[in-house]
């Protein structure tokens, strides 16, 4: 009876241990040697706001993990598994990325695939200009994929270097404050996309010199719709509807006393710095002004005003003496008790005070001050 017992004890542990191993699985797994990752398709997401980011997802069936080498830089190779992805940035170039694969049997496949990172053209560059402190100007620019922005002001001649203006992608670019001389210039906005491909425009400056006598109304950069009206006159430069006799210039300066102006309608003009050079009575006391008028006997009335040390606004009334041709007016301002050095930061004329507006038109040119 004990021998039974033992028999099938033993009996028992055999079974039980031929049960851990499950029908045709062992630990041999060299029949695996064969079984090698495919069809490799490397994905590379490029994107086009020319960051050059580039996203790198590795895909190939039978893999358990790949290992990536970005092929720019000296980082170490980064450790995928499948599903998983890496992104680098990449200047301008051509490169080649190496993945290397790993089957479940531990065995590798090692793939070289050729990256081309080119960056687009920068597009809709916009530019905005503030002056400042008469000649100095302060530029900002945006453009979209810029990678960052020049700008050549356009007053260094042939040769002039690039100004870099500073900014990150997607953003607005700045320039530092920039002085010109009086002139009329081209300033040029240069954005680049990081890479070889760029775009420029273009912008007409122009750099007014402080406004003073003589007034020509033939100079590119005089200001001359400096100052303002009141009252209900209207003011334009035009070309010279009358040329001959005592004025052939180009321009000159109408002056319409529109119907139903105020009797004391008229133009005032600053002349104090920094954007005008004042009056100084030591230069002269007298003021010529060509005037071109339809009527004979109403008057123009010249006003200088701001005088320093306190002198009161100070006028003179001349009429016109002869109609349909130009004539010289002058104001003598020698009998006003003007004191010597006395200087004046606004200048005001006004025509045929004695009535409201009807619609009279005259023109003025060739403003200056002499002795």
């Amino acid at each position: 009876m004990k021998k039974i017992i033992l028999s099938l004890s033993i009996l028992s542990l055999v079974m039980i241990t031929s049960c851990t191993t499950p029908d045709g699985i062992d630990s041999d797994l060299s029949s695996l040697g064969t079984t090698n990752p495919g069809n490799f398709n490397r994905i590379f997401d490029i994107s086009t706001d020319n960051s050059g980011l580039v996203k790198i997802t590795p895909i190939a069936d039978g893999v358990t993990k790949s290992v990536v080498s970005v092929g720019h830089g000296s980082g170490s190779p980064v450790t995928l598994y499948p599903g998983e992805f890496t992104t680098h940035n990449y200047p301008e170039g051509n490169y080649t990325v190496s993945i290397t694969s790993y089957d479940v049997a531990g065995n590798s496949t090692s793939n070289d695939f050729p990256l081309q990172v080119v960056y687009r053209a920068p597009e809709n560059i916009s530019a905005t200009t503030t002056n400042f402190a008469g000649t100095t100007l302060n530029l900002s620019a945006t453009a979209d994929y810029a990678n960052g922005m020049q700008v050549i002001w356009g007053d260094g001649g042939s040769g002039e270097t690039p100004t870099t203006m500073t900014g990150t992608l997607g953003g607005t670019f700045t320039a530092p404050g920039h002085t010109y001389a009086p002139g009329v210039y081209t300033l040029t906005v240069i954005a680049l996309s990081g890479g070889a491909a760029t775009a420029t425009a273009t912008y007409p400056i122009t750099v007014f010199a402080p406004f003073g006598l003589p007034v020509t109304y033939e100079s590119a950069i005089q200001n001359y719709g400096i100052g303002g009206t009141f009252g209900g006159v209207n003011v334009a430069v035009v070309s010279n509807p009358f040329p001959g006799g005592l004025n052939t210039s180009a321009n000159v300066w109408k002056f319409t006393k529109t119907n139903g102006a105020q009797s004391w309608a008229g133009t005032w003009t600053p002349l104090a710095s920094p954007n005008g050079v004042p009056i100084n009575i030591d230069n002269g006391h007298k003021f010529k002004v060509l005037v071109y008028s339809t009527e004979v006997g109403k008057m123009l009335h010249f006003q200088l005003e701001q005088g320093s040390g306190g002198f009161p606004n100070t006028a003179i009334d001349v009429p016109s003496t002869v109609a349909n041709q130009w004539e010289e007016l002058t104001f003598d301002f020698g009998a006003s008790g003007i004191p010597a050095g006395t200087t004046f930061g606004q200048m005001v004329f006004q025509y045929n005070l004695s009535g409201a507006g009807t619609g009279e038109v005259i023109y003025i040119d060739n403003i200056r001050q002499s002795n």
